[in-house]
C-alpha cells in the first residue's frame, strides 16, 4: 500500500483559504482575551484583598500604639502610687 501524495499546483492562496485562516486566527484572539479578563478579574480580586489586609493591619497597629499609651500611663501611675506607699511606711516606721 503506497500513500499517494498530492502535489500542490496553486502559487497562491485562495480568498476561501484566506478567509478561514483569518477566522481561525480571530477565533484564537478571542480565546486568548477571554482568558486575559478572567486574569484581571482575578488580579483585581487580590488587589482588594490586599488593600484589605493592609487596612486592617493599619487599624491593628493603631489600636496597638493606644494600648501601648495607656499601659505605659499605667504603669507610671502605679510606680508614682509604690513610691508614695514606701515614703508612708518610712513616716510610719
Amino acid at each position: 500500500m503506497k500513500k499517494i501524495v498530492k502535489k500542490i499546483t496553486e502559487k497562491y492562496v485562495t480568498m476561501s483559504v484566506f478567509e478561514k485562516a483569518m477566522a481561525s486566527i480571530a477565533r484564537s484572539f478571542s480565546k486568548m482575551d477571554e482568558r486575559f479578563d478572567q486574569q484581571d478579574k482575578a488580579f483585581e480580586l487580590l488587589l482588594k484583598q490586599m488593600q484589605t489586609f493592609t487596612l486592617e493591619s493599619r487599624e491593628h497597629r493603631q489600636s496597638m500604639s493606644s494600648l501601648m499609651r495607656a499601659d505605659i500611663s499605667q504603669e507610671k501611675t502605679i510606680e508614682d502610687l509604690q513610691t508614695r506607699v514606701e515614703r508612708l511606711e518610712m513616716q510610719i516606721k
